[in-house]
């Protein structure tokens, strides 16, 4: 998905990413966030993963190197806490 670095888009997109084993992974893009000069997306798997919960999603920061944009997964859950707080501020 674009961002235009203006507002925080909320979309159904679909992102596939490869996994640990190199596998695809598609993902359902519930929300891309500025926070602190950052972009992160909300993402949620397609296809259930094991472990985790149907309503759960995954806080990705995203990067770019040209036109290439690199996800990483948040694991700090202070900076994840803060990401849905703003996305829950933003669909009030």
């Amino acid at each position: 998905p674009s961002y235009d670095g203006e507002q925080e888009q909320f979309n159904n997109d679909v992102i596939v990413l490869e996994g640990i084993n190199g596998e695809e992974i598609e993902f359902s893009c519930v929300a891309t966030i500025n926070l602190d000069n950052n972009i992160y997306m909300i993402l949620q798997p397609v296809e259930l993963l094991e472990g985790m919960e149907e309503d759960e999603a995954i806080v990705f920061s995203v990067t770019y190197e040209g036109d290439t944009e690199n996800y990483a997964i948040v694991l700090e859950d202070e900076l994840i806490d803060r990401v849905f707080e703003e996305y829950y501020r933003l669909t009030e």
